[in-house]
């Protein structure tokens, strides 16, 4: 799962991500409006943590313009504005939350996980596709069987491409939203990348007889989808 960051203090961002990359949530940080809307129109990401005093757009109107285009991205936002006109303004313009600075890293983390359970609708975060079961918050995936659902380890790597494509099964996700994914921005990949990740999830499915399966879309990207049972 990975989220956005839009904070122009490079300080208080790097801390930020720090804290959600120990408990397992991946993000990007960028420090203006502009390019918060541009990583928001190309759909990789499962919630906005926005500041609200950006250089070149006031949070608040960036949030509005987002939510008037139709994008329901969940957005948390963090500002040193604490009068309640100010929290007011920003619950108006379409936030889901709101937290004050300075605050502690247990809350953030908590307001975090719930804005992604509100968000999920489906069992308190969890996501069915045939057989296999993805709690979207602590990021365990199980495998019914028998009646019963194990439990099963993947690699880090498997697991945030399972969860992109689970948040999007039934949908062609491209090749890029895979890379956006496995790798923060301006980072190096290699050309194959998202189709080496893909063919190991794709075996390790296929070992769990998960009941699901990950079609390649020529020229488009790749889509997960419960198989027919037989």
């Amino acid at each position: 799962m990975r989220l956005l960051i839009v904070e122009d203090n490079p300080e208080l961002a790097g801390l930020i991500g720090a804290h959600l990359r120990e408990v397992g949530f991946g993000n990007d940080i960028v420090a203006t409006a502009e390019e918060a809307r541009i990583l928001v129109e190309a759909g990789n990401h499962a919630a906005m943590l926005l500041d609200l005093g950006l250089p070149d757009q006031d949070g608040i109107s960036l949030l509005r313009a987002l939510r008037a285009a139709g994008h329901r991205l969940p957005v948390l936002v963090l500002t040193a504005r604490s009068a309640i006109a100010d929290r007011v303004a920003g619950l108006n313009a379409g936030a889901d939350d709101y937290l004050p600075k300075p605050f502690a890293a247990e809350e953030l983390i908590a307001r975090v996980a719930a804005l992604l359970r509100r968000a999920m609708g489906e069992n308190d975060g969890e996501i069915v596709c045939g057989r296999l079961r993805y709690d979207t918050v602590s990021q365990t995936v199980r495998v019914e069987a028998n009646g019963s659902a194990a439990s099963i380890v993947l690699a880090p790597r498997e697991v945030q491409l399972l969860d992109l494509l689970m948040r999007h099964r039934d949908k062609v996700v491209r090749k890029t939203q895979i890379e956006s994914v496995f790798f923060g921005l301006g980072e190096e990949f290699s050309s194959n990348a998202a189709e080496v990740s893909v063919h190991r999830l794709r075996k390790r499915l296929q070992s769990l007889d998960a009941g699901i399966e990950i079609v390649t879309v020529r020229g488009l990207g790749y889509l997960l989808r419960a198989m027919a049972e037989p």
